[in-house]
Formats: structure tokens, sequence, C-alpha cells
């Protein structure tokens, strides 16, 4: 079908990947971030580069190594889009948040001291942001509509099990941003609860309390709309 004049793409549909919901694909290319005095593009990046684990790099942008930081960035988009979106709830807030947070690494990365794998640190990043464009937001409700837009993208991919997933993320739009937060990890990322605690900045006895409260309080939301 044409796409009519002035209208705006609709949004990949999401998929399942070994049970994981998957978010939609990052926006590499014209939308990938293009730093002021990064190199070019990927083939300026050596082989060695690639090779190199993720602490070495980081340990060598933040003493101001230009290659280094084009190639964790290289590395790591897909991975900040995607924890970004399970964040912020939609696909437009995602790109703005991956962008400032690519934007934003130079100086983060000033503060690496190696004290936790790469990836640990960059989820911490991820989730920090997040926070601030929360706060920036006029109101909760805008963030409510963020987990509707998520269900929308992924309704023409679903056919079996449709308004179990509606109602699911409907109600999950009534929790706090915290317990939001932990089921993105646990769920949406896959980590353990060590894993999402040492994320979070919290114990793993808190992130397993959080889960038992998301249930208790989806429960409640399932009673309250039967009683109806």
């Amino acid at each position: 079908m044409p796409v009519m004049a002035g209208a705006q793409p609709a949004a990949k549909p999401l998929a399942r990947q070994g049970g994981k919901i998957a978010g939609p694909e990052s926006p590499r290319g014209k939308n990938a971030p293009r730093l002021q005095g990064l190199p070019a593009g990927p083939r300026l990046i050596s082989t060695m580069l690639m090779d190199t684990p993720d602490e070495t790099l980081a340990s060598a942008a933040a003493e101001g190594d230009r290659a280094a930081f084009a190639t964790l960035v290289a590395r790591h988009y897909d991975r900040i889009f995607g924890l970004a979106w399970r964040l912020s709830g939609n696909r437009s807030d995602a790109e703005d948040l991956a962008q400032d947070i690519c934007a934003a690494l130079p100086v983060k990365l000033r503060n690496w001291r190696a004290e936790a794998r790469f990836t640990t640190w960059l989820y911490r990043v991820v989730v920090n942001a997040a926070h601030d464009q929360r706060r920036r937001q006029a109101t909760r409700s805008k963030a409510a509509l963020g987990w509707g837009d998520w269900e929308l993208a992924r309704q023409d991919e679903i056919e079996t099990g449709r308004e179990a997933e509606i109602w699911l993320h409907q109600a999950m739009a009534q929790l706090s941003a915290e317990l939001r937060d932990t089921v993105a990890l646990v769920l949406g990322e896959e980590m353990t609860q060590a894993q999402a605690g040492e994320v979070l900045g919290v114990t793993e006895g808190t992130i397993s309390w959080r889960m038992s409260e998301v249930k208790k309080r989806l429960r409640v939301i399932a009673a309250r709309e039967v009683g109806t």
C-alpha cells in the first residue's frame, strides 16, 4: 500500500525471541548516533579494536581514545536502544534517550573506574537517563500511554492470547516506576535478580520483593476488574 504524503511510517511489529519479548529493531544507520569528531564509519575501526574487551576499550575511551569510544558505541548501541525502549515505553522516546546517552557517554566515561563489568555500568547509565527523562515528562499519563504504544506496535504479530497481552501491559502502566524498571530488567532483559539489583543499586532481596509485589498488584487489578 502506498504511503500517504506526510504520514509517519508505522513502527515495526515486535517479535518473540526464545520467550523473550523483543523490542523493535534499533534505528541504526540514519538514526544511529553520529557524534562530532568520531570516525565516519565502522570501516575505520580496526579488527583489533573489535576484538578488544569492553573494559579495555572503556578505559581507553576514558582517556580520550576516539576509536575505542566509537567501537563501544557500535558494539552496544542496540543494547542501549533496546533497554531505553523497554524503560520509556515507546519508540520515539527510546530513540531520543539513546541519542542523548551516546552524546553524554564521553563525559560519563571519565568516571569509569572498572569496578564492575562495562555492561553493568552501561545499564546503570541507561536506567538513570530513563529516570531523568521521566522527571522531565509533564505527567505520568504520558508514560502510561507509552505502554499502550508498546502493545499497539505488537498487535499485528500477536494472534494467540491477544486479549491477555493487552490487559497485561495496560496493568503494567499502573505500576510504579521502580516496579516497571525491575520488570524491564528481569523479564525484558532476562537478568537474574542479582544482576538487576546490581544495575538498580538495590539488594537481590529488594528485587525479589518487587517481583512479588508486581504479582500481588496484578492480582488486585484483575480482581477489581472482575468485580466491576
